[in-house]
Formats: structure tokens, C-alpha cells, sequence
């Protein structure tokens, strides 16, 4: 399995929340007591097989007081409440995804290599980066067998 992959990314509509956390472990609570409650709620209809991401707002990389904009792809746009906002999210033509296999708190270590890669290869970052989860506390006991993708938009 390779750790470095170009991907296209479509254009695709989400229920989006944004809040400051106080570390990547709140996440998973974040989801599990906030978001998803409300997304029943609001009859948001996820197609499969499911793609939720994040998108960090600070400018720089911060263990804590993180920035969050937890995103979860849904089939139609909804009616916007006090916690979640749909939004239509243009495509991305170009996105070099990294493997991330750990804990959140080591994000860090993934995004270093994926920034020298860019270096490396001569290309140049052009959005904001998403932080997609396919592994995690919901069903894997074992953080160390957590499973990110990191996707980067690059040109």
C-alpha cells in the first residue's frame, strides 16, 4: 500500500460544523454527543459509503485550541441550524493524499511528510486541506491502528 497517492476530489455537499476544540481527542465526542444527534435530527441522508473529514483553521499546527470544521457528505442541501451548515464544496482537480496509520496527536508527523513531499515534487499547495477518517475509536479499540487520509490540494 502506498503512502503517497494523486487523487481528484468531486464537488460534493456537506453538513458542516466549525468549533474550537480543545485537542484531537475531542473529536470523537464532538461527533458522537453534537453532530450526529443533530444530523438526525435534520434528516441528513448520507450516501455510501460515507465520507467525513475535517479542516483545520488555524494558521499554524496546534496540539490544542484547534480550529474544526468537522464536514460529512450528504445527498441534498438541508436547512441550516445553530450547529450544522450545508454547503456545496467545489471539486478538487489535484489532491495528493497521504496514509496516516496512529493516533490524531500524531498528525503532525504525517503532514511533515507530506509537505516535503510537495516540496520535493515541485508542486505548490492550493487549498485547504482535509483530514478524512476511515479507522478510528468507533471501530478500532487500538489507536495505533487508526487509519487517516490526509488530502492536500496541489498544483
Amino acid at each position: 500500500m502506498e503512502k503517497f497517492s494523486i487523487q481528484t476530489l468531486p464537488e460534493i455537499i456537506v453538513a458542516s460544523h466549525r468549533e474550537i476544540i480543545p485537542n484531537y481527542a475531542a473529536i470523537g465526542p464532538m461527533c458522537v454527543e453534537k453532530i450526529g444527534p443533530e444530523m438526525q435530527k435534520l434528516g441528513c441522508k448520507c450516501p455510501p459509503p460515507g465520507y467525513c473529514f475535517t479542516m483545520e483553521h488555524n494558521k499554524e499546527y496546534t496540539p490544542t485550541n484547534i480550529d474544526i470544521e468537522y464536514c460529512e457528505q450528504v445527498e441534498e442541501m438541508g436547512e441550516d441550524s445553530d450547529i450544522i451548515q450545508f454547503k456545496r464544496l467545489p471539486a478538487v482537480p489535484k489532491a495528493l493524499c497521504v496514509k496516516h496509520i496512529g493516533p490524531y496527536e500524531r498528525f503532525y508527523e504525517s503532514f511533515t511528510e507530506a509537505f516535503r513531499y510537495i516540496e520535493e515534487q515541485g508542486y505548490k499547495v492550493v487549498g485547504q486541506h482535509r483530514t478524512c477518517y476511515i479507522d478510528g475509536a468507533w471501530n478500532q479499540e487500538d489507536p495505533g491502528k487508526w487509519l487517516s487520509v490526509i488530502q492536500i490540494p496541489i498544483e
